[in-house]
């Protein structure tokens, strides 16, 4: 085999529109971005499997399932490319599902059995002794379907969609967000599979919302990013979101406005990583100083909603002066 052991990935550059197909110098090829975790099945020449994630850790005991697949349904000497996704029971993708695999420790196997993931493939790095890498898209496409396109519909390593039409493309962008598709991948069918690099795009979709700055990363005379939140039904102030740090006039704008918060604020003094985007226990507390929670903003945020909270990092968009906070929709309402 050339490839022997994980590999960096192939990344995706964000944009904010759908680009037309000429775009892309050998034309573009979309593809449906799932909400996953992005993972390299590796089968070795003995029949072994490696999965391992974006940063190269291995994942085989995390998803055993994904791996008797891999190894049931590719040949020794491949390596593909893909991303780990969970279905819920009414379609949906179920990113809390991955999640729990992560801190599940013993009870991993038996969620293998009662939340099984599946691998959607959309890229392939080596087959047969042939070092892929170098193809463009449209032949390691061709190999790919020959290897997945006949998979039953039980399989749990499935081939992902494909088109080069940018009508159907924006129809999939309309009609897969409700499935929590967050967006679309485009891809130049002339492209090689460039390691670590970000030759692909990405484009979210995104939609508005209002929220009330709870708390400031940085200082209160100089916030570098926003901690959102919203009340529940109960009347407690929940976290939402953390924005991306925040533009320069936005820094200095917001320092004439915030208060420091009096000792009923509701939140403690450092939240998980997860409260405001990523993964629990991925990361390192966030030290963040509270505020009085009376100013509200509007935000951009992406599809990736889990809980009442967006995942990902919102984007400030401007000061809603003329909204209380008793005119935000309530926690867990994310438009």
């Amino acid at each position: 085999m050339h490839i022997r052991s994980p590999v960096k990935p192939m990344l995706a550059a964000t944009i904010d529109h759908i680009p037309p197909p000429r775009s892309c110098p050998g034309g573009c090829r979309y593809e449906p971005k799932f909400d996953g975790f992005r993972a390299v099945a590796l089968v070795a020449e003995d029949g072994a499997v490696h999965l391992s994630s974006r940063r190269r850790t291995r994942f085989n005991e995390a998803f055993p399932e994904i791996v008797a697949a891999v190894a049931e349904q590719l040949a020794p000497g491949t390596v593909v490319d893909g991303e780990i996704v969970r279905w819920a029971a009414d379609g949906s993708l179920d990113f809390g599902a991955l999640q729990r695999r992560h801190v599940a420790g013993r009870r991993r196997a038996e969620l293998a059995r009662t939340e099984p993931c599946h691998y959607v493939v959309f890229d392939v790095l080596e087959s047969d002794g042939v070092d892929l890498r170098p193809r463009p898209l449209r032949e390691r496409r061709t190999v790919l379907e020959a290897l997945l396109g006949a998979a039953p519909p039980h399989a749990r390593v499935v081939l992902t969609p494909q088109t080069s039409d940018a009508a159907e493309a924006e129809l999939w962008f309309e009609v897969f967000a409700a499935r929590g598709i967050e967006g679309l991948v485009v891809k130049d069918a002339d492209g090689r599979y460039l390691e670590g690099r970000r030759g692909w795009r990405k484009v979210k979709r995104r939609t508005t919302a209002e929220a009330i700055i709870g708390g400031v990363t940085g200082t209160r005379q100089a916030p570098e990013t926003l901690i959102l939140g919203r009340y529940d039904t109960g009347g407690r102030l929940r976290v939402v979101a953390r924005t991306t740090p925040l533009p320069p006039a936005a820094r200095t704008s917001l320092a004439d406005l915030l208060r420091h918060a009096g000792p009923e604020h509701p939140w403690p003094a450092e939240l998980p990583a997860g409260f405001a985007g990523g993964v629990y226990g991925a990361h390192p507390p966030i030290r963040y100083l509270r505020t009085e929670p009376e100013i509200v903003v509007e935000m951009s945020a992406d599809a990736a909603v889990e809980h009442g909270r967006w995942r990902h990092a919102v984007r400030f968009l401007r000061v809603r002066r003329d909204l209380e906070p008793s005119d935000v929709r309530l926690f867990g309402d994310p438009t």
